[in-house]
């Protein structure tokens, strides 16, 4: 079979391999046929040797890169009869293999799919069968490679504090997501799906327009609007925003922590602006949560319980994830440049064999 590799020192530094197909299958395993592969800003971090902020994962061998897959099961390991699957049923993997229920805690993070553990941009790959999830029929095997992260770092950004079986719901709670990423955008899908006020920022307006068609009830440019945390304070009649899906890091943190409403949360994401502040006075973030009683609250994706949660929302309002662009199987290196590059709106997608479907 084939898979890509990455030495984690940058992107130009995956290769295509010839790899064994896996065939002994132990106690609850099973095979899978991987038909397409989701990439996430992650994995390009992977790729680049930039994953380096989680003291409990360590560096340096060559991978198999990314973690979000649809696939297949092709066969069953001795004592799968009673794992709920069966040869032919469509799956996904959630991202931390063990995280099944709960907080996070430090022995999930070693299960990770795409580092530490090898990833699925593979033709094949044996999961242990309380690692996977039923695809909805509905779903096409490019949409649900979507959601593994994506969509349930944003169920957990909107939901995290919300009990299982009981999401936040209504007009009057107001999400704001930060740019168009296939996280902020599994967002807005969501929010709208659980009728909640839905704000979205990007740079571009093209991508606002897309936005709006999508449902988001207000679009703010933060190019030609730089101080776009008075414009939020405004469109909610100085409340601020419910929830604020933060992506940006650095150089947008204090911003949401000025537009956030009293009690809200903040969902750290992502730190597209970087990881380091700028130096020079700032207020600090103790004060910035004490200031209006907020919470910022470390995403790190959410356990297979909440994932199986948000697939019943998806199923009964046929939600169909945004696919930006499809690439290839051979073309895996230029999709991890393309999403790199940051104008894809959604998800980008690595075609990694033809469902069978």
């Amino acid at each position: 079979m084939k898979q890509w590799v990455s030495a984690q020192d940058g992107l130009d530094n995956v290769w295509l391999v010839d790899a064994p197909e896996p065939e002994r299958l132990r106690d609850g395993e099973v095979l899978v046929r991987i038909h397409c592969v989701a990439l996430n800003y992650r994995d390009t971090e992977v790729c680049m040797g930039h994953y380096n902020h989680h003291n409990t994962l360590e560096q340096g061998a060559p991978i198999v890169p990314c973690s979000d897959m649809c696939g297949t099961i092709e066969k069953l390991g001795p004592g799968s009869d009673d794992c709920g699957f069966k040869e032919g049923d469509r799956v996904m993997a959630i991202f931390n293999q063990t995280h099944l229920k709960g907080q996070i805690t430090e022995k999930d993070m070693s299960s990770g799919l795409g580092f530490p553990l090898p990833g699925v941009l593979t033709q094949y790959r044996i999961f242990p069968a309380y690692g996977l999830v039923k695809v909805p029929d509905y779903l096409a095997d490019d949409e649900a490679a979507t959601l593994p992260i994506a969509a349930v770092t944003a169920w957990m950004a909107i939901n995290t504090f919300q009990p299982v079986g009981q999401p936040l719901k209504g007009k009057d709670k107001v999400v704001l997501l930060q740019g168009t990423g296939g996280v902020s955008i599994s967002g807005l899908q969501i929010a709208k799906s659980l009728g909640l006020t839905a704000i979205v920022t990007s740079s571009s307006d093209a991508k606002l327009g897309r936005a709006r068609q999508l449902g988001a009830d207000y679009t703010i440019n933060y190019k030609t609007t730089p101080e776009w945390q008075d414009k939020v304070l405004e469109l909610t009649d100085g409340k601020g925003a419910d929830v604020i899906f933060e992506t940006g890091g650095a150089e947008t943190l204090a911003k949401s922590f000025a537009c956030v409403a009293y009690g809200g949360l903040i969902s750290s994401i992502g730190y597209l602006s970087g990881k380091e502040d700028a130096p020079g006075p700032r207020i600090n973030t103790n004060v910035l949560a004490l200031r209006r009683n907020v919470t910022l609250k470390g995403m790190l994706n959410g356990p297979k319980e909440r994932f199986e949660e948000m697939l019943g929302l998806y199923d009964s309002q046929q939600i169909h994830p945004v696919v930006d662009r499809t690439f290839e199987f051979e073309q895996a290196k230029e999709a991890l440049g393309y999403l790199a590059g940051g104008s894809h709106f959604g998800k980008v997608v690595v075609k990694v064999a033809q469902s069978d479907l």
